[in-house]
Parts: structure tokens; sequence; C-alpha cells
């Protein structure tokens, strides 16, 4: 089994889980920092972990390009399917979408959500996705909360946390989720793509590598890494 990912930028990832492509918040087109194109991204799902347009991105092109299944919450997904993406799986925090090469669970997130033209986007989410023999958590926009101490007890291999700050956790309280979660690896996002959010993930790593026991992994964007 094997399992890489390549970081897009802010929150958008590539996922290979042993030949298979999933995308989260492929938010490509409009990213400063996004060295990808939309129209070059393969997938199979894509998962998306709230409406704000900086999550959502370019899913409705790339669904529709590639025939991906759209995992998202409800509210989401009478949203993407009004918007001619007939192709989704909607679930809510606790229930988890399933296939033959991977699954992820719907986790609680404490942020906000709603489309670019102002449709309410229901709850806000984090995954818990199980591929390529990996357990991996991405976080979604989130602040810091005590019950990361559960999602810990899922056996992370790799957990992707925001520490951008302002509309996320910031660097102190993401060092404290790390204490929950205890991953064998973390790597930073949803940081240095706006003014707002700038972050030193250099003094960030060194924090996480003194103060915590999992390893911290600092992408640039398109980077990637093999678990």
């Amino acid at each position: 089994m094997a399992a890489s990912i390549r970081w897009l930028g802010h929150s958008a990832y590539a996922f290979d889980f042993d030949g298979h492509k999933l995308l989260i918040d492929p938010f490509v087109s409009g990213n400063p920092v996004a060295k990808a194109a939309a129209n070059e991204l393969k997938a199979e799902v894509i998962l998306l972990t709230h409406a704000h347009g900086d999550h959502v991105g370019d899913s409705v092109e790339i669904a529709k390009r590639t025939g991906a299944l759209v995992v998202c919450n409800f509210e989401m997904g009478d949203w993407f399917m009004a918007h001619g993406v007939q192709n989704v799986f909607q679930g809510n925090p606790g229930g988890t979408f399933r296939n033959g090469w991977m699954s992820a669970k719907w986790t609680v997130a404490h942020h906000s959500s709603s489309f670019p033209d102002g449709t309410y986007g229901g709850q806000p989410n984090g995954f818990v996705i199980r591929g390529g023999g990996k357990v991996i958590y991405h976080a979604g926009d989130t602040s810091l909360f005590s019950d990361m101490k559960l999602i810990g007890d899922e056996g992370l291999d790799l957990a992707l946390l925001p520490i951008g700050d302002c509309f996320t956790m910031g660097i102190d309280d993401s060092i404290r989720a790390i204490g929950f979660l205890s991953p064998g690896l973390v790597s930073p996002m949803h940081y240095n793509t706006f003014p707002p959010i700038e972050q030193d993930a250099d003094a960030w790593a060194a924090r996480v590598n003194a103060e915590t026991s999992a390893r911290a992994v600092v992408l640039e964007p398109d980077g990637e890494l093999s678990l």
C-alpha cells in the first residue's frame, strides 16, 4: 500500500492512494501561491470541508470535467447539484463515506460556512481519511477544541492543521492541538496565502519538534510527501 500527498497551497491537497486520486478543498484559480492549474488536476473523489470560496475553489469545474464524486455536507451537496454537479455524496459529522480504496469520516470544525453567492453552506467540517494504509486528519478551518483528543484516538499518521490565525487557530493553539491529536507527522496549512494569515512556518516547525512528540513537515506549494 502507498499514500502520497501534494500540497497545492492554502488548504488544498492532491492525494494518491495506490494510484487513486483524491482532492481536498481544490482552491487553485485565484490562489496566489498555487502553481498547479485546475484543468490539470485529476480526481476520482473531491472532499470539501466547507463552502467558503477559498475551499470550494475549482470544485465545480473539476467535478464536471473528471466526473469525480463530490463528498461534502448536506447543504453543500444541494448547492452543487443545483449547479449541475450530479455526482454527489452528502454527509454530516460522525458519518463516513466509504468506497473500495478510501474512507473519510466527517469531524466537527469550529468556523463558519457560506458560498460566495451568500448561500448557507451548513456545518463546517474536517475529515479523518483512511487510504493507502495510512490515517490522515485534515482539520479544515477550525479553532482549537478539546475533542481533538478523540480524533487522536484514531491513530493518526499525519495531521494537516491550519496555523494562519485570524480565521483559524494560530501557531500557539496548533501546538496544543498536536498534543491532543498525537500524530506521527504534522504539516501546516491555511497560512501565507494572504496578508492576514502570514506566519513563519520554520519557527512553527521548530516549536513542534521541540514541544511535541510529532515531527513537523513543512511543504512548499506543489511540494510532495510520501507516507
